[in-house]
């Protein structure tokens, strides 16, 4: 097996390997996103209670409604503190993803580079070869003329 076939056979389970690094950090940019627009609807969603919370309070409520109203933000303030939290740590796994995929697809591109000049080396091996060959050829000829 030729020098340029072998590290051809690395190339490309290095950039296999790349290719699934970068759908791995495609699905951690998905996840991301998701998970940022779903904050962004608790965001919403308690602004929105807010409001009407503050609406309700300009007329006048009951103590245990004013209670309830402020647990269930209360609660909403701990679910968005939580989603930050884990939208933050998939922030920082989408980032690894990204380094990891951005190794593998250097070393994949180093490796494709490296066999693509051991392939222009062989090349020009046989070009040799058959040149000296064909100038072998073209002697006896002559001398058996």
């Amino acid at each position: 097996m030729k020098k340029s076939e072998r590290l051809k056979t690395v190339a490309d389970i290095k950039a296999s390997q790349a290719n699934k690094a970068m759908e791995t950090w495609g699905l951690a940019q998905r996840k991301y996103s998701d998970l940022l627009k779903q904050v962004d609807g608790l965001k919403v969603y308690r602004l929105e209670y807010q409001n009407n919370f503050n609406k309700l309070g300009g007329g006048g409520v009951k103590v245990a409604q004013l209670l309830e109203y402020r647990s269930f933000i209360e609660k909403l303030d701990k679910a968005i503190l939580g989603q930050e939290q884990a939208l933050a740590m998939l922030e920082a796994e989408m980032i690894g993803k990204r380094k990891v995929w951005e190794e593998l697809h250097n070393r994949s591109q180093g490796l494709k580079k490296i066999c693509d000049a051991a392939l222009a080396v062989e090349i020009k091996q046989q070009d040799k070869r058959e040149q000296l060959e064909q100038d072998e050829r073209a002697g006896r000829l002559r001398r058996d003329v």
